[in-house]
């Protein structure tokens, strides 16, 4: 069974048929998938930017489970294991990927990207490779929280943070709020996390944010404000 997105605000728990287990591949028991902004707008709208939902689609990307059944050449995993997923199946033979940068793909095949199905289901059938063990320690949520903390640390390395770099993060949703913790890991030393919304704001300052600041939801006036807070910062100095 999954959840299938029917129409617009419909979804419905239908029969999942799965794919036929692969000599690389495993089948794997769902048991937390997160709810990203795209699942939203598919649900709200059907569709995500040029993403459209033209026929039913199981919905969902960010998730973690237990091994029911492994294919026969695969050695990393067995029965039992408990794995968070990468939801992307990219080609590995484009020269994206074969500089290591298989994001880029253009034969990625994401869950829950039309006309690919995801992950709100009891089971799926993903390769092996893409499959990661949990430690002991790590819960199923935070499993399933690995593929949108994997965009804030992405974030950090390519922006270079550390000891010595202070941080503006626009936006307190949930992925600027693990970009706000990826950051401080990284070690930051100063957090400034802006957004619209008062009660994000109020989580932001809870997990750590150094700085709170709330801004205009009038586009025009945003940049006026960003550079109100870089002025701060300088005053800081």
């Amino acid at each position: 069974m999954a959840a299938w997105l029917l129409g617009v605000n419909a979804l419905k728990i239908q029969p999942f048929h799965l794919p036929p287990l692969g000599p690389h591949d495993v089948r794997v028991s769902m048991k937390a998938v997160g709810i990203c902004g795209s699942d939203v707008h598919y649900l709200k709208n059907m569709r995500c930017g040029d993403f459209v939902v033209n026929e039913p689609m199981v919905i969902g990307h960010e998730c973690a489970g237990v091994i029911e059944e492994v294919g026969s050449e695969v050695k990393s995993l067995m029965k039992g294991d408990r794995v968070a997923l990468e939801p992307g199946i990219s080609c590995c033979q484009c020269n994206p990927c074969k500089e290591g940068r298989y994001n880029l793909c253009h034969e990625m095949k994401f869950f829950a990207t039309p006309p690919i199905h995801g992950s709100l289901a009891n089971q799926i059938v993903h390769p092996a490779s893409l499959c990661f063990k949990l430690p002991d320690n790590v819960s199923m949520e935070e499993g399933a929280m690995c593929e949108p903390l994997s965009v804030g640390v992405y974030a950090c390395f390519r922006a270079q943070i550390g000891p010595t770099t202070n941080v503006l993060i626009i936006g307190a949703g949930p992925i600027g709020l693990v970009t706000m913790l990826a950051a401080r890991a990284f070690g930051a030393p100063r957090i400034v996390i802006v957004d619209v919304d008062d009660h994000r704001l109020s989580v932001a300052k809870d997990l750590g944010a150094d700085e709170v600041v709330k801004v205009s939801s009038n586009m025009q006036d945003v940049g006026k404000e960003v550079e109100q807070i870089k002025a701060m910062g300088e005053a800081r100095k």
